[in-house]
């Protein structure tokens, strides 16, 4: 008989325990936020000397947030959340244009901080049978503001390529 009440008090014991931090939960969801908008991420490129004839060049972004704003306790993410997207520059003579857009929609615990951005531009040669990287230009750390709620916020890049 002693073997059927301890099963029976350890289900009562972990039933009490899973319910504790449950009734907590509301009061901690109660702090959070959710940021979003779009950025919208464009790269002005001097291209410094020739590319050759059938290049192609692409730009990539992708951005975090920072600053502690990130809610660990949401299961969907095992790390911080990340967005990114790639685009196909517009080459003219020794110059191009390449822009992306990055919607973002997250719940953090503040507002406070914003993003941290990363890119990559790459140069690359279709002429063969098979493309070859030609020149890449990559950055990891620029930070910026959220934007306000909803909105967006251009983000624009001189680069010598």
């Amino acid at each position: 008989m002693v073997q059927v009440h301890i099963p029976m008090l350890l289900c009562v014991a972990l039933l009490t325990s899973a319910t504790v931090p449950a009734m907590g939960a509301p009061e901690l969801r109660n702090n959070l936020t959710t940021v979003s908008g779009v950025y919208s991420v464009t790269f002005n490129l001097n291209i410094a000397s020739a590319l050759p004839a059938g290049s192609t060049i692409t730009c990539r972004a992708r951005i975090v947030p920072y600053s502690g704003g990130l809610d660990t306790r949401n299961s969907q993410f095992s790390a911080a959340p990340v967005d990114s997207a790639a685009g196909l520059a517009k080459v003219t003579g020794s110059s191009a244009t390449c822009t992306t857009e990055i919607p973002f929609s997250w719940t953090l615990t503040n507002e406070k901080g914003g993003i941290v951005l990363g890119y990559k531009i790459e140069a690359v040669s279709n002429s063969g049978t098979a493309p070859v990287l030609i020149r890449s230009n990559e950055q990891q750390s620029v930070v910026a503001d959220f934007p306000a709620s909803n909105g967006s916020t251009n983000l624009n890049f001189n680069l010598s390529f």
